[in-house]
């Protein structure tokens, strides 16, 4: 039989040029130093956003409820923003706009009127996020298949943490000049742009991440007959991830303790961020290492981490307050690279989008639970919140048994 266009096309056609202009790890510290631009503005904004709240009147199951929500928002709405990567195979537009909204959303905190416009634009923040991870990720697992996946995603958490430490310190620093807390939302704006203008000539740079990854190259035909389902033991990942965020609380709570406690002054609260970054950062390149020789069992770190914290950063000693923040973020570093990592492992190519969007939709929506039961026993005494986040996580360290005896990758 003659061969047809499209035989030549896929069978005996030389390999296409790349057109990308950066080697693969190029392009993951390249992204990193996007990711950092991005983490200066709206972690900067984060490290303290509780008391800001507060200011409004908020209380603390409030303060736990907006932010809450907004790692729900961040999480949850990957579910759509996932698989319409999938789809489409265009991770660039879906990249741009979501860090454009969050760009936008933050400086104007700076305007905001009340409560409901505060909570409104830090949401809106959120969702941006949402609308980018997902994209960008699929992107950082192209370039990852010939680096290694927790070294390529253990590099970029740490770049990402790097300007997740700077944007605190930034803030800090303004507080210290004098500047409210509400106009110190505006000098975020600055970094928030240079951030876009770097992203844009990443674009150019590599139109195609997907030539970092030959065997991501699939036809219509062969994407149509693929499995569509995903693994089980992605689901047991998934399952342990969201016990384990039950059970965690985010900054805006533990930042509004120390602020209503006054355990440290408000220009401090920034900076004890900047050294939770700092350790997210350090755990990061450390746990990406671990992932790559031992894959999910060093997972079994994280449920005693967590419920280490709310005996720290729940009381009125400055000490143990550092300790808490220094704890917190490292639990944050391992799960923001070892997730990512995992998810590109145990979830075959044609499926990453959707595989990043169901994973982080119940990651996130555990979060947001956790986050507002937490912020609401808070009222009841810390020493409930700290029973509370033991409890959950006993659950989550019999859940990860299960999953370690199960590890296995999926493939392409």
């Amino acid at each position: 039989m003659a061969a047809t266009p499209q035989d030549d096309l896929t069978e005996g056609a030389p390999p296409a040029v790349s057109p990308n202009r950066l080697s693969p790890i190029r392009f993951v510290a390249a992204f990193g130093i996007v990711s950092a631009l991005g983490d200066f503005v709206y972690e900067g904004a984060r490290s303290n956003i509780g008391p800001f709240l507060g200011s409004l009147g908020a209380s603390a199951a409030t303060v736990g409820l907006i932010t809450g929500l907004g790692e729900a928002v961040a999480y949850i709405f990957r579910l759509a923003s996932g698989p319409l990567i999938d789809r489409t195979g265009r991770p660039w537009p879906q990249t741009i706009i979501g860090y454009a909204l969050t760009m936008v959303c933050v400086p104007l905190l700076a305007v905001s009127g009340g409560l409901t416009t505060a909570a409104l634009l830090y949401n809106g923040e959120r969702f941006g996020k949402a609308v980018r991870s997902p994209s960008r990720d699929t992107m950082l697992a192209h370039a990852a298949s010939s680096v290694g996946r927790g070294k390529a995603f253990g590099l970029h958490e740490a770049l990402d943490q790097f300007g997740a430490t700077l944007g605190p310190i930034a803030i800090s620093l303004v507080l210290v000049l004098g500047v409210s807390v509400k106009a110190s939302f505006a000098v975020l704006a600055v970094p928030g742009a240079i951030a876009l203008l770097v992203l844009a000539r990443l674009r150019r740079a590599v139109p195609d991440p997907t030539f970092y990854d030959p065997a991501a190259e699939l036809s219509e035909q062969k994407r149509l007959t693929l499995d569509r389902h995903l693994p089980r033991t992605f689901w047991l990942y998934a399952a342990f991830s969201a016990a384990t965020m039950l059970g965690f609380s985010t900054w805006a709570v533990l930042s509004y303790h120390l602020a209503v406690r006054h355990v440290v002054s408000p220009g401090v609260v920034p900076l004890l961020y900047a050294v939770a970054m700092g350790a997210a950062a350090i755990a990061a390149l450390g746990f990406g290492k671990v992932y790559d020789l031992f894959g999910l069992r060093g997972l079994v770190f994280l449920p005693p981490l967590a419920a280490v914290i709310p005996f720290l950063s729940f009381t009125t000693s400055v000490p143990l307050v550092v300790l808490g923040a220094v704890l917190w973020g490292a639990a944050m570093g391992i799960h923001e690279s070892t997730m990512r990592a995992a998810v590109a492992d145990l979830v075959p190519r044609h499926r990453r989008g959707a595989g990043y969007g169901v994973f982080t939709a119940i990651y996130g929506l555990s979060w947001f639970g956790g986050a507002a039961l937490i912020g609401l026993l808070y009222e009841h005494g810390t020493h409930v919140v700290a029973g509370y986040v033991v409890g959950v996580q006993v659950v989550a360290m019999l859940l990860v048994l299960p999953l370690l005896k199960r590890v296995t990758v999926a493939t392409p």
